[in-house]
């Protein structure tokens, strides 16, 4: 779930290269030849995903690409046009992961243009299902049924349905044309970034570290005021958390670089931030394992779904019960109580069975 940091004030919305509200329209310069571009998110509360455009002697490169919509690809144009640029001087697509908001409209820019874009190997599972997924399909239905969250996989199948209309069908989401594999360099016109995996929030997750300027192009890996949703995503990751916090650490071993995240402001120290977000992880685990505790929770025999779980646990930073949550805040609460869970799990803190097509969670017998 998307939640913010209980240590980090909502109010610090201001980006430094702007001067103004992080989503403020506009090409920012971050650095020389590096234009931060907010691109617009219509009713999603992230409001806004920045891409980053990096000028070279035969173009541009873009760091992730938007969402394939009419008011993002207008605030696109009109933001590159500040610059001296459009559409058609975009060379390549480097996109940090297959989300709707990063890859669509590379996809479609890329066919128009003949843009190169890249993508992570292990997206291409995701990338499979959503290519043979019929119109108003979820592929997310499934994993909170094993989550014994029945009431809202049913209402998340039927907005699904509802809103099949505004599906745009697989065509967003064709191959890239070329795949990202393992940690290696990239040349961009004269730079040098460091393509780093960091699989976690999706499993084809990369950043991209360019060292010598001491900059961070993040994705949704590092993110300044909020959490990325983990354990969200069609391909099922056996542990998504796991491999969270294990590519914290690996963007931790780093230099200390200036994050340059995909929502919010630019600015932050990726150690700082890493730091922090371990932490929230830590703290969070202690709460899912502090439920199996509870005297209240006993009263089931210790046994409890990824969903029962999550409807005891606050939310956000600003500590909501569970069931104040919409449709969607409530099945990505619930799926990354799974992704902690199932981390417990791999710890040996909990062990899980599944009956009824449910995960079931319980400590560990006693010997």
């Amino acid at each position: 779930m998307s939640t913010p940091d209980a240590n980090v004030p909502t109010a610090r919305a201001i980006s430094p290269d702007s001067g103004t509200h992080w989503t403020a329209e506009g090409a920012w310069q971050v650095q020389s030849g590096i234009y931060r571009i907010p691109l617009p998110l219509p009713q999603d509360g992230l409001r806004a995903v920045n891409v980053y455009a990096i000028e070279t002697d035969s173009g541009l490169t873009l760091i992730d690409g938007g969402w394939a919509i009419e008011a993002s690809r207008a605030v696109l144009e009109r933001s590159l046009a500040q610059i001296g640029y459009s559409p058609k001087d975009i060379r390549s697509f480097l996109v940090t992961h297959v989300h709707r908001d990063h890859y669509t409209q590379a996809v479609v820019l890329g066919r128009e243009f003949g843009s190169h874009v890249s993508l992570g190997l292990p997206e291409k599972t995701s990338l499979d299902i959503l290519q043979s997924s019929q119109p108003g399909e979820s592929h997310h239905t499934p994993q909170l049924r094993l989550a014994g969250a029945v009431e809202i996989a049913e209402q998340w199948a039927a907005a699904h349905v509802a809103l099949q209309h505004e599906d745009p069908g697989p065509s967003v989401w064709a191959y890239p044309d070329t795949w990202l594999e393992g940690d290696h360099q990239i040349a961009v016109g004269t730079r040098s970034l460091d393509a780093v995996s960091t699989p976690g929030h999706t499993q084809g997750h990369y950043v991209f570290a360019e060292q010598a300027s001491g900059i961070l192009f993040a994705g949704d890996h590092v993110l300044p005021t909020i959490t990325p949703s983990i354990g969200f995503e069609g391909s099922n990751p056996v542990e998504p958390l796991g491999d969270f916090m294990a590519s914290l650490t690996k963007v931790r071993a780093l230099p200390d670089l200036t994050v340059l995240p995909a929502h919010g402001p630019v600015g932050m120290s990726s150690h700082e931030r890493v730091d922090q977000l371990l932490e929230h992880h830590e703290h969070r685990l202690r709460l899912c394992l502090d439920a199996f505790a509870d005297e209240a929770q006993q009263s089931a025999g210790g046994e409890h779904t990824a969903y029962e779980v999550a409807q005891v646990l606050p939310w956000t930073r600003h500590e909501h019960a569970f069931g104040t949550l919409d449709l969607f805040n409530s099945a990505l609460a619930t799926m990354e109580t799974r992704a902690h869970l199932k981390l417990l799990v791999a710890r040996g803190a909990l062990e899980v069975r599944e009956v009824d097509d449910a995960e079931i969670y319980r400590r560990p017998a006693t010997p």
